[in-house]
Order: structure tokens, then sequence, then C-alpha cells
């Protein structure tokens, strides 16, 4: 499903350039649950960024579902991004005055769905990703860290994304919380869905079946997970 060759990233600043990916080359199956983990600065976030196609590479290749990426137009990584990944960020991401609802629905009303199609994919969503029913209606601002981490996985979910893309979910959360959200990605995973999840926490990647290690802008390690951590439903 995705395949990187070589890949390189450089920022550049006025007269300073700095290295972010140093040929990264990577392999990850359709329905594999992959963490990216390396320290702050490793470039974990660089990667992320080229994977979801939110940046482009400054050499190396990228093909996505066999499809090089690598030198697409801004309009075209924009419709991969709404059609094919789902984003699922550290600092959720919703609108405080929104309803839990309308947040959802809105990758829907981008992707030109029916109002009443759109409501029912939605709805399912958050079925999926086991949000109360009774909070559909409440807006994203009146609910728990937990909760909204619920709302952003059925945002993610709408689509029906190829990828699921999580950057540091379970950061701005407590442990018993991040715990039940670790629980929801490993179940969506049974379900077949493909995840790479990104974090600098080694408890948090073992909940993966594979941990692709970063350092410098370079994966040294590229482990198969061989005590995963499975976490019962909360």
């Amino acid at each position: 499903m995705i395949e990187c060759y070589q890949v390189t990233k450089i920022y550049k600043n006025n007269e300073v350039e700095t290295q972010a990916l140093r040929g990264v080359s990577l392999k990850i199956r359709k329905g594999e649950f992959v963490a990216i983990m390396g320290p702050s600065g490793s470039g974990k976030s660089t990667l992320m960024h080229i994977l979801g196609c939110l940046d482009t590479p400054t050499s190396g290749q990228y093909f996505l579902n066999g499809e090089n990426v690598s030198n697409f137009s801004d309009d075209q990584l924009s419709e991969i991004r709404l059609k094919k990944i789902g984003f699922i960020f550290q600092s959720f991401n919703l609108l405080p005055r929104a309803t839990v609802l309308r947040n959802v629905m809105l990758p829907l009303v981008y992707a030109k769905v029916s109002k009443k199609e759109r409501e029912l994919i939605a709805k399912e969503a958050l079925r999926e990703s086991a949000f109360p029913e009774k909070f559909w209606n409440h807006y994203s601002n009146q609910l728990s860290g937990g909760m909204m981490q619920r709302v952003a996985i059925a945002r993610a979910l709408v689509n029906n994304p190829d990828l699921i893309l999580a950057d540091e979910p379970t950061g701005n959360l407590d442990t018993k919380t991040g715990e039940a959200i670790l629980a929801a990605f490993q179940q969506l995973h049974r379900k077949g869905r493909t995840i790479i999840l990104v974090t600098h926490e080694p408890y948090v990647a073992q909940c993966a079946e594979r941990i692709l290690h970063i350092r410098d802008g370079s994966i040294f390690e590229d482990e198969i997970v061989k005590e995963r951590r499975i976490i019962k439903d909360f």
C-alpha cells in the first residue's frame, strides 16, 4: 500500500538548510498497524506529513496504492487527502461551536455528499468510534478530551479512507483515557483498517504490530512487535 524509496526532506530558511529526512525507505502493507517512534526532532512528524500527502519530498519517491504521488500538485494532493486519508491529531482540531455530528460531517461537505447521506455516514462513523449517541448534538467544547478524540476518530473514518494517520493521538489525554483511545485503534485495526501512529512513547508504540524507529531523519530499526500490548475495550 505504501512504498517509499530514498525519501529526503530539506527545509530552507534564508541561508540555513535543515535536513529533516535522510534517505528513508519503507513499505507498509494494507491492513497493517504500524507505529513510527522517535524523540522530538527525529523527523517522525515530517515523515507523517509526507505519508499523509501534506507535504512532498525534496527527493526520492513515494507510492500510495501503486501511484507515485511524489511530484503531485497541491490540488492533486488535496484530492488524495480528501478521499484516501483520515487524520487524527493530538489537538483534535474540532470546531468548538459546532455539534459533534456537524464536526464529523464536515469532510463529507467538502466531498459534496448530499446532506441526507452525509448524516447517515457520520452517524455510522460515530458508532464505529464508540461515541455515545446521547452526545451527538452536544458542542465539541462541551466534551472531555477523550470524547473529543473519539469525535476526531469518527471524522477520520467518514470518507472510508485507505489509510488512517494518527499524530500523538494520546498526547493531550490522561493515562486511562489514552488507553481507551488506543483500544479504539486496535478495534479499528481488527476490522481491517490500515493505521500509522506517530508517537515518542514506547508503551503507545507497543500497541501496534510493527514499530519503525526513526532518529536524525533516518529509520534505524524496523521492529516486529513480539509481545504486543493488547488493550481490552474500556
